[in-house]
């Protein structure tokens, strides 16, 4: 279903996000960092043995997991607006409920149809892409996707990605301290019901310097 999704996507040139151009003007003109965050407490322990780029569909299972589903495109850049091709892009996220798949926060509660982790590699324009959920709310935290990028020069950035709109935003600590800075992981959902019913799409560009 998600490689018919891809092969979709490449023929109708859906959103025209995944194949270049895709850091958006304000990152092009500036091409401001993207800020470092913290990991946090629940990097997976142990990666599930499925950890593609498709979050919703678990192998073994039958059903999706439950959520919105989210289609993320980025393009990682370097300082100077140059592609960074074959750079490892890791996410991980709670589930519907706000249970992550790590030892530490239950476990057993989580859901099975949601995969949690997932990894990519960037391609020749730098550009990647994610199906997951909408991130939720997880207590005493705004919704969220972490992200940890490694490129193939070495260069490493672990950051967060947070929604724009969301009314917690202003409320979390982590947040609220990266000031100005917030504009550069901060992503607009909008509807994408051509890619999948109910679905959300969002750009999430990365400057890694």
């Amino acid at each position: 279903m998600w490689l018919d999704w891809q092969r979709r996507t490449l023929l109708r040139g859906s959103l025209a996000l995944a194949l270049g151009g895709l850091v958006p003007a304000r990152l092009r003109a500036a091409l401001e960092p993207t800020p470092r965050q913290t990991a946090g407490p629940f990097y997976p322990v142990d990666l599930p043995l499925d950890s593609d780029s498709d979050l919703l569909k678990v192998a073994g299972q039958a059903e999706l997991a439950e959520g919105t589903p989210l289609h993320l495109f980025g393009q990682v850049v370097d300082g100077a607006g140059q592609p960074l091709p074959g750079t490892l892009i890791e996410i991980w996220q709670c589930d519907a409920q706000g249970v992550y798949r790590h030892p530490a926060d239950g476990a057993d509660r989580h859901d099975p149809a949601f995969q949690g982790y997932g990894r990519a590699t960037s391609n020749a324009d730098g550009g990647y892409r994610f199906r997951t959920i909408r991130p939720v709310l997880y207590p005493g935290r705004t919704p969220h996707i972490h992200f940890k990028l490694e490129a193939p020069d070495g260069r490493r950035l672990t950051t967060q990605m947070y929604v724009a709109g969301e009314p917690q935003n202003e409320r979390d600590g982590l947040y609220r301290s990266l000031g100005a800075s917030a504009a550069l992981v901060t992503v607009a959902l909008t509807p994408a019901q051509d890619l999948e019913p109910e679905a959300l799409a969002g750009l999430f560009s990365i400057v890694l310097t």
